[in-house]
């Protein structure tokens, strides 16, 4: 049963998802205003030690308008789905994906500057059907089998040959996703007291 503690929580999470959305939009404004400055000096370029803080540079920044719109509503739905039902180790979950994913870009990817949320979304996506496979509970299932319904044709998005395309984020996000829910335990169920009193 779900509680006030736990509607607490997933609300704070939802505003969370907000603000990070929104500071997207803010930072490609500014990207914009620069002439797209930002992505050569903070955008992941593999094994180049000036573009290793572009594994945490790469999901902020977007190459146009039209990039960090097509990646929003994929963020706000399986973002939303995150904070609503994995109710521990969401921080650790992320760092997975954007260290391991951008880690792997980094020391496997071509000769680029990777930019985009499109990995982040990615592990998300990874993370969610996964967990499914590792939970077995019928939430996280349901979850799975709707994100996979919804958003199943994006793996083609992991084979090499689009133009312009980061296909090695998406491989590589996706990839940190499902270790995340591998190494991670984030079980769906209400949150213990002291999870929600440690937030």
């Amino acid at each position: 049963m779900i509680g006030p503690e736990h509607m607490k929580v997933v609300l704070r999470r939802f505003v969370v998802l907000a603000v990070f959305v929104a500071a997207l939009w803010g930072i490609q404004i500014l990207n914009w205003i620069t002439g797209y400055g930002l992505n050569s000096v903070f955008g992941l370029i593999p094994r180049q030690l000036g573009g290793l803080d572009g594994i945490l540079g790469m999901p902020v920044l977007h190459a146009s308008f039209e990039h960090v719109t097509a990646n929003t509503p994929p963020l706000l739905l399986m973002g939303a789905l995150l904070a609503a039902t994995a109710t521990r180790a969401l921080f650790a979950v992320n760092a997975v994906i954007v260290g391991l994913g951008g880690a792997l870009v980094w020391l496997l990817g071509s000769t680029a500057i990777h930019i985009g949320a499109s990995g982040l979304i990615f592990g998300w996506f990874g993370f969610l059907v996964t967990r499914g496979l590792v939970d077995r509970s019928l939430v996280a299932l349901g979850i799975a089998l709707l994100v996979g319904l919804l958003y199943g044709s994006i793996l083609w998005g992991v084979l090499p040959g689009q133009p312009g395309v980061s296909w090695e984020a998406h491989l590589f996000g996706a990839l940190a996703g499902s270790v995340a829910a591998f190494a991670l335990p984030t079980h769906v169920h209400a949150p213990r007291l002291r999870d929600v009193e440690r937030r």
